[in-house]
Parts: structure tokens; C-alpha cells; sequence
């Protein structure tokens, strides 16, 4: 027998071996079940755990998969974008007049189809009416949208053989730059540091002896010897129209070896270059420059630097030629505004002279009259000083006569009666001498004669 005791109650009773079995057999298999169900969920948990991180580690290895194939995709592009943008750039105006022209074919088809759909409506009213007839009519209408379908069919596998044979085209002229890069590399690579510049420089020279010589036979383009101002440039090239000179460009050409050291930029150049252009009193600078071989700016075109300096360029070798050709173009197209300008200026310095010169006569005209005014003034002046001064003789003269008048009465009035009365001596004197003269009266009057 065996002894239990109740959980709740607290009550002790006996079981037999065989029904203690069965409670132990009975609480086991619950326990079993219970503990077999715990684990298996406690397993598919675990499982499903397992399961979610690999499938969260497989979608991280596959996202990271996927971010290095797309970066990977994306310096492809990038490279592919850089290969085709300079045959994009050349193609673009060929692209750009065939899309015109598929344009116009589509639109003509479409134009074409409207037709031909508004027929085909027209048709198939007729089909109701006369439906023999409108058979025959669908057939021929089928017909020419067949044909016209296939003439566009055509017209478009035309359209994309020209865009591949452009393409094609431009690829292999890509191509040749490529090669002449190569070459050039190679040719840096077997010269000397001097030896680079001056290639460049011949090269150059001869390109334009060569090409544009005869289209400009009386242009200027010579190597820059005047070194007075502490530095010159390679060449210098001008040309005329006539005696004006309507373009002039001072040229720097640089280059180095790809093995130099202390690598160069194009922007330790363009200050020495102004200095030479205004020296020179050249009105463009172009620096032809191999420098930088890696950048994308200088590699695409002609650069404008005028932001820092007036009137200047940099360019590669092959912009050399076009870029003589592109300033000399525009700036014959000034010639006639020079001439013009020329003209207005030297009219206005011939108004401006003749202003001048009235201006001048006005002026001295002015300074005679004053000088005539003032001596005639003083003609005026001096006369009416010789008028004071004869009046003044004339009233001397006046008194004179006056005084000769009265002079002359007092002489006539004078007798020897009148000297001698009061003067007895006299008298004597007189009676004395009268009765000496033997002339008697005429010796008594000679004494008066000769006194007065």
C-alpha cells in the first residue's frame, strides 16, 4: 500500500501498487505531453528564429551583393558617360536632325493613318450599304495601310542604320584622338623636357603654315623674340584688313614630361601670359597647354578663363586651328564698326578742330579788339591832352598878343616929353644933343628912333 496525501485538503489515503501506477503513469504522460509540447514549441520558435536570421543575414549578404555590383554599375556608367559624352556632343546635332526628320515622318504617318483610319470609317458605312463593294474598298484600303506601314517600317530601319553609321563614325574618330593621345604619351615619353615644348610649339607652327596659311596669306604668325619687358610669349599672330589691324593674339604653348616631378597647372601660366598679352598690346591670349592631361575641364573644349583675365582661352592642340578660326570670324565682323567708328571719331576731331580753331579766331579777334579799342582810347586820350596843351599855347598866345598890344600902345604913347619930365639931367641932356645935330629937327628925332 502506499500513502498520498491531498494538496488541498490535507487528507492521507492509501492506494494499492496497481492504482499508484496508473496516478503515476496518468501525472507522467500528462507531465510527458506537456514537457513534449513545451520543447517542440520552444524548437519551432528556435527554428523560426534560426530561419528569419538566415533569411535576414541572406537578404543582407544579397543587399550588400547588390550595393557593390550597383556601385560597381555605377563607375561603369560613369566610365561609359565619360567614353560617350564626347561622341554624345558630336552626335547630338545629327541626332538632333534625324529626330526632325523622324519627327516629320511620324507625323506624316500619323497624318497617314488619320487618313487612312477616317477612309476605313468611310468604309465600313459603305460596308453597310453595299457590302460586295466595300470588300473590294477594305482590301485596297489594307493594301495601302500595308505599304505605308512598310515604307515606315523601312524609313525608320533606315533612320537607325544612319544614327549607327554616324555613331560608328564618331567611335572611330574617337578612336584616332585616342591614338594620337597614345602617341603624343609616347612621344613625350622618348623626348626631352625641352624638346616636349618646342614639339608642341613646331607642331603648331606647322599646322598653321600648313592649314591656315593660305586662307589668311597676309596674317601675321611669328615666334615672339622681344624679351624687353623681362619675358616674351611663343607666337604672336595678327592680321589686317587694309592698314586696320582687327585681331591679334598672343599664344603661350606649354608642356612637361609625365615623368617631371613637380607636376605644372595651366594656372601658373595665365598671369605671365596677360603681362606678355598687354606688353605686346595683343587684344587675345590663348595658352595651348598638354598640362593636366587628366582634367576633365580642359579635356572637353575650348575653356574661357575670363573670369580671371580678360580675353583669354586655354585649349588643347587639336582646338588650336578651330579657335584662330572662330576669332578671326568674329572679329572681321567688327572691321566695318572699326572703320565706322574710325570715320565718326575723325569727324568729330574734324568738328572738334574747327570748334577749336572758330574758337581760337573768337578769341584773338576779341584780344585785337581790345587792343585796338584800348589805343584808339588812348589815340582819343593823347589827342584831347594835344588839344588841352594847344589851348592852353593858344591862351599864351592870346596873352602874348595882349601883352604886345599894350606893349605896342605904351610904345606909341611914349614921348621925350614924358621921359624927361621930372628929370632935369635928362632934359639938359636932350636940349644939348638937339642943338648939336646939325640936322637941327632930324638930329633932335634921330635919339627917338633909336631908342624905340
Amino acid at each position: 500500500m502506499t500513502e498520498l496525501r491531498c494538496p488541498n485538503c490535507g487528507k492521507v489515503f492509501s492506494v494499492n501498487e496497481a492504482d499508484y501506477a496508473a496516478i503515476v503513469s496518468q501525472v507522467k504522460n500528462t507531465e510527458f505531453q506537456q514537457e513534449l509540447d513545451r520543447r517542440v514549441a520552444e524548437l519551432h520558435e528556435k527554428q523560426q528564429a534560426e530561419l528569419e536570421n538566415k533569411e535576414l543575414k541572406a537578404k543582407q549578404d544579397y543587399e550588400q551583393r547588390l550595393g557593390a555590383k550597383v556601385v560597381e554599375l555605377s563607375k561603369k556608367d560613369a566610365e561609359i558617360a565619360r567614353l560617350t559624352e564626347q561622341v554624345s556632343s558630336a552626335v547630338q546635332a545629327e541626332r538632333l536632325k534625324f529626330n526632325q526628320e523622324l519627327a516629320e515622318k511620324d507625323t506624316e504617318i500619323n497624318k497617314l493613318k488619320a487618313q487612312a483610319e477616317q477612309q476605313e470609317q468611310m468604309v465600313q458605312v459603305a460596308v453597310l450599304q453595299e457590302q460586295n463593294k466595300a470588300k473590294d474598298d477594305i482590301q485596297a484600303k489594307d493594301a495601302v495601310i500595308a505599304e505605308l506601314r512598310s515604307q515606315m517600317a523601312a524609313e525608320k530601319n533606315a533612320a537607325l542604320q544612319r544614327e549607327q553609321s554616324q555613331k560608328d563614325h564618331y567611335e572611330q574618330e574617337l578612336r584616332q584622338k585616342q591614338e594620337l593621345v597614345d602617341y603624343y604619351k609616347d612621344l613625350k615619353a622618348r623626348l626631352s623636357t625641352k624638346m616636349v615644348g618646342e614639339t608642341l610649339e613646331a607642331h603648331c607652327s606647322t599646322q598653321f603654315n600648313s592649314t591656315m596659311r593660305p586662307v589668311l596669306p597676309n596674317a601675321y604668325f611669328e615666334k615672339d623674340n622681344d624679351a624687353s619687358g623681362g619675358s616674351k610669349g611663343d607666337f604672336i599672330f595678327r592680321d589686317y584688313v587694309g592698314d586696320t589691324e582687327y585681331v591679334s593674339i598672343m599664344f603661350e604653348m606649354k608642356n612637361e614630361m609625365d615623368t617631371t616631378a613637380t607636376k605644372h597647372k595651366n594656372e601658373d601660366f595665365l598671369a605671365k601670359l596677360d603681362k606678355d598679352r598687354n606688353e605686346k598690346k595683343c587684344e587675345y591670349a590663348v595658352l595651348v597647354s598638354l598640362l593636366e592631361p587628366d582634367s576633365e575641364l580642359y579635356n572637353t573644349g575650348i575653356v574661357d578663363v575670363s573670369y580671371r583675365y580678360p580675353k583669354m582661352y586655354v585649349i588643347r592642340p587639336q582646338f588650336f586651328l578651330p579657335l584662330i578660326s572662330l576669332l578671326v570670324q568674329t572679329s572681321q565682323k567688327s572691321v566695318q564698326l572699326q572703320q565706322e567708328l574710325a570715320l565718326a571719331k575723325q569727324q568729330s576731331v574734324d568738328v572738334t578742330n574747327f570748334e577749336s580753331r572758330l574758337d581760337d579766331f573768337k578769341d584773338k579777334f576779341s584780344t585785337y579788339c581790345v587792343r585796338a579799342s584800348k589805343k584808339f582810347e588812348d589815340a582819343i586820350k593823347q589827342i584831347d591832352e594835344t588839344i588841352s596843351k594847344l589851348q592852353k599855347v593858344k591862351e599864351n598866345l592870346i596873352g602874348s598878343e595882349n601883352s604886345l598890344r599894350l606893349a605896342n600902345k605904351n610904345a606909341e604913347d611914349l614921348t621925350i616929353k614924358k621921359l624927361t619930365r621930372g628929370n632935369p639931367t635928362m632934359k639938359k641932356k636932350f636940349d644939348e644933343a638937339r642943338e648939336a645935330s646939325a640936322g637941327g629937327e632930324e638930329a633932335a628925332q634921330a635919339p627917338d628912333h633909336n631908342l624905340f
